[in-house]
């Protein structure tokens, strides 16, 4: 028996996406597997991780737990979409600066929920980003540097034309915060 498939219109990173998916298939399944994605993650598949999360018009969901015919119709952003004219958005900058991202599995989920964080508060206090981020979990790392990355992508934010990321330029390392 072959499972009902059918046919899909997704808005992803800006681009109208067609495509035949079997209709119990989770949008973490379609976005990977049909439309080659692969930067969401499995993780744990039943919500609790964060691994999986996109922004469907710019807040953070879990792909996981969202069937991709809700989601018809809507801005779908994964972790490929996040870069601007080819050149890498702040958070992403900042986690590699800092040294955020240690296995890297949690990366593109802590990422979009902090972009959608800074899209809604570009200012966030430590409290507002350690909040942000309670529903993503790292195995790796103890937040410290994933917090200080938000921050330091809150300081330099990404201006339009610029080339480079934040603010056209290096950036220096921060000192760390107690």
């Amino acid at each position: 028996m072959t499972a009902e498939k059918v046919l899909l219109t997704l808005n992803v990173n800006g681009e109208v996406r067609q495509v035949y998916a079997p209709v119990h298939k989770t949008l973490l399944e379609v976005l990977r597997e049909e439309l080659e994605l692969t930067g969401t993650k499995h993780g744990c598949e039943v919500g609790e991780c964060g691994t999986c999360t996109v922004l469907i018009d710019g807040q953070p969901i879990l792909s996981c737990l969202t069937l991709p015919v809700e989601v018809e119709g809507q801005e779908i952003t994964t972790i490929e979409g996040v870069a601007q004219g080819g050149h890498p958005h702040p958070l992403q900058k900042a986690f590699a600066q800092l040294g955020a991202a240690q296995c890297g599995y949690c990366t593109p989920g802590m990422i979009l929920t902090a972009k959608a964080l800074l899209d809604e508060n570009p200012h966030p206090d430590r409290e507002t980003i350690q909040e942000a981020l309670s529903g993503n979990l790292c195995r790796c790392t103890g937040y410290l540097k994933i917090f200080e990355a938000v921050e330091l992508a809150a300081e330099n934010p990404f201006s339009p034309g610029e080339k480079g990321g934040m603010r056209g330029g290096p950036v220096e390392k921060r000192s760390r915060k107690s």
